[in-house]
């Protein structure tokens, strides 16, 4: 694939265009994508080893209907399984993936399906990834909630019916510090019963204190697991230490969060190692913490604010379908995301098989979700949402929707006592 992403430059000053066009050209002008910063915690893990020699050595077009029959037909899917059921020899066999994910997720998790709402508290970001809206060379409205502000966003969407909450920044320390995140994780704990992080990478203190300020769970993206495609597409900034970001779940385990989610921005690379990636980054988690709950995220690549419009590049939703099915049969008990990305008819389909959670009553921008839910305009500022989304049904539609599928929504399943 040829990465081409337009960011609008007009604002730029001659020194600002001058320093984006030699992080473009120049990869001697960028520093180590595989260098940790000042300040980043290293932990002692062969995790990322064990993934990216799975993940490197993987050739997909190798595998044979045959493979696939023989990881369809086993009690338990092995790695050597997963990778058949990523391969393009499994697309005739989608209708019996299907069906097998479908039989364990009602095995595991019955006919549920968890519903989640995120609110993003921040935009400013100090990364320049080229395919993100929010990235430090993009003109956008930036905005950063006051307390005040994230208080009434939160009433408006508990009032809703909402009881899980996923609070989001642009990836900046400077603007989002973690203290700033903290008070927000306070604040939610009055009006959610669940409360999850997707922010920037932390160190293992930095985890364990929002999880004493309220959050459950830390999603991180790594994006894409192809290392040299990462160097390309992160510039600039922090994100662009690939190994600092792929050890972020494991830190956040280490300080205490319940659960983690992984996840590759399907489009950015080759979609059969990420997806391959993304599932053993969350097996091999499983299998050094087995008392953490593991989840996996399905996004494919989305248009973006002042960028051509970008579709997902090479994942139709046959092939988005394939890779959730894989998923599920190869670990049979973690939860899968599917977001508002995705059409309605794919979640209410998907939700069906092997999804276990979908976001409800979605907005990517910020400070707009008084506006979404009571369709009145506060007069307040707002800052630009990060993606287009493709699913916008509110909680209660959402609600009614999956009901009529044959699912039970659920949105909280935790006592606390």
């Amino acid at each position: 694939m040829e990465n081409r992403f337009f960011v609008d430059s007009a604002h730029l000053s001659k020194d600002a265009l001058a320093k984006k066009h030699r992080l473009e050209t120049d990869p001697s002008f960028r520093k180590s994508h595989m260098e940790y910063l000042p300040g980043m915690e290293q932990i002692s893990s062969d995790i990322s080893e064990k993934v990216l020699t799975h993940m490197n050595g993987y050739d997909p077009s190798a595998y044979t209907q045959k493979e696939v029959k023989e990881a369809l037909s086993g009690d338990v899917c092995a790695i050597d399984g997963l990778k058949a059921l990523l391969s393009p020899a499994a697309e005739p066999f989608l209708e019996q993936m299907a069906q097998r994910a479908r039989l364990e997720t009602s095995k595991h998790f019955g006919n549920t399906v968890y519903m989640f709402t995120p609110l993003y508290i921040a935009n400013y970001c100090e990364n320049y990834c080229v395919y993100c809206g929010f990235n430090c060379y993009n003109h956008i409205s930036r905005m950063k909630l006051s307390t005040e502000q994230i208080e009434r966003e939160m009433k408006v969407i508990a009032e809703s019916g909402m009881e899980e909450i996923l609070i989001l920044t642009g990836e900046s320390r400077a603007q989002s510090d973690v203290a700033y995140i903290g008070e927000a994780c306070k604040l939610a704990q009055n009006y959610f019963r669940m409360v999850g992080l997707e922010i920037y990478p932390l160190n293992t203190d930095e985890y364990r204190y929002l999880h004493e300020c309220g959050a459950d769970y830390v999603t991180v993206f790594q994006e894409t697991y192809d290392v040299q495609k990462y160097e390309t597409l992160h510039l600039l900034g922090h994100k662009r230490v690939w190994p600092y970001r792929f050890d972020a779940q494991e830190r956040a385990l280490l300080g205490g969060m319940r659960g983690v989610a992984c996840s590759a921005l399907l489009g950015l690379s080759n979609f059969r190692k990420d997806a391959l990636a993304t599932a053993l980054h969350a097996y091999f988690l499983q299998r050094k913490y087995p008392h953490a709950e593991i989840s996996l995220s399905c996004p494919r690549l989305r248009p973006i604010v002042n960028n051509e419009k970008i579709n997902p590049l090479d994942v139709g939703e046959t092939k988005l379908c394939q890779i959730i099915c894989a998923y599920r049969i190869f670990l049979p008990f973690a939860g899968i995301t599917v977001s508002s990305r995705e059409s309605a008819s794919f979640r209410n389909g998907i939700a069906k098989i092997a999804a276990t959670k979908i976001s409800a009553g979605v907005s990517t921008g910020i400070g707009d979700h008084e506006t979404k839910y009571t369709g009145k305009e506060n007069g307040a500022a707002k800052g630009d949402e990060q993606f287009e989304i493709d699913d916008n049904r509110s909680l209660e539609r959402m609600y009614q929707d999956m009901s009529a599928e044959g699912l039970q929504p659920v949105l909280n399943d935790y006592l606390y006592v």
